[in-house]
């Protein structure tokens, strides 16, 4: 069963999601649904005590959750409470919020996007863009976003190719590359610019997306001129990679005298990202 993650924008809050092509279906996040909703800091309380009411009340809906893995804030993929868009319809009967009716119209865009980008890729692009657009971003940081995203996805490709699956694998690896170039393993980045769920990329300055861009496509190709064959190999060369970067980082330092890696995201200053 073949799964693609994304985060979907609403209201300037991120929801996780994540495509099932077996089923070709959505599923969404309930905890982040109902914090969109609720815009309460103690959503998983209230999703585990929408839970017990919904069974009291004699309800199915809370019984045939699914639970897969999406992408936590500590950046590692964790199992959580998901909902498909039919479910989702019902749930947010029993959650009072002004929001509801425009989520159920988002939702449903949502599901009919999904069509449009199967039948034409580009489409795909091009919604990315207008979200980083609604957001706020510049020009400028929108093209070196859309392109990092390219860049990752060759990577990700290659690990494919050695055999190295998503999840923990993946995850190592990006944490060598970014540990190696910028210092900071996800988690310490993350924490470094005061994010939670937020996604690190989307608050990288266009300095740092140039130079983990540079990172990712130095171990992309030193990984095809290599060749690794295990884990151990793929960690060397993940590790060549992000130096690669860390030395364009540290002559960067030297000619400036400003500190490439800085606590400044796109929540404290769009302007920054430019």
């Amino acid at each position: 069963m073949k799964h693609l993650n994304e985060l979907k924008i609403f209201n300037d809050k991120t929801v996780r999601t994540i495509w099932d092509e077996k089923q070709e279906k959505w599923f969404f996040s309930i905890i982040d649904v109902v914090y969109v909703l609720t815009e309460s800091e103690r959503s998983r309380k209230y999703w585990n005590d929408l839970k017990i009411k919904l069974r009291k009340e004699g309800s199915q809906v809370s019984e045939n959750i699914g639970r897969l893995k999406l992408l936590s804030s500590d950046g590692k993929m964790r199992t959580t409470d998901v909902a498909d868009t039919e479910q989702l319809f019902r749930l947010i009967q029993s959650i009072p919020s002004p929001k509801a009716e425009h989520f159920k119209l988002w939702l449903a865009q949502i599901a009919s996007e999904r069509i449009d980008e199967m039948q034409d890729p580009e489409l795909t692009i091009d919604r990315a863009l207008e979200q980083y657009v609604k957001l706020g971003y510049s020009e400028s940081w929108i093209n070196q976003r859309l392109k990092s995203i390219e860049i990752r996805n060759e990577l990700t490709n290659e690990w494919k190719n050695r055999g190295l699956s998503k999840g923990i694998h993946f995850a190592t690896l990006t944490d060598i590359i970014s540990k190696a170039w910028s210092g900071n393993t996800t988690k310490e980045y993350k924490i470094l610019k005061g994010l939670k769920k937020e996604n690190l990329r989307d608050n990288m300055t266009n300095t740092e997306l140039i130079l983990n861009m540079l990172a990712e496509a130095s171990t992309k190709e030193i990984s095809q001129v290599i060749q690794p064959e295990s884990f151990e190999e793929n960690k060397t060369v993940a590790h060549q990679g992000g130096t690669v970067a860390n030395v364009a980082l540290i002559e960067l330092e030297k000619r400036t005298g400003k500190k490439v890696v800085t606590s400044l995201n796109s929540k404290k200053s769009i302007d920054s990202i430019s």
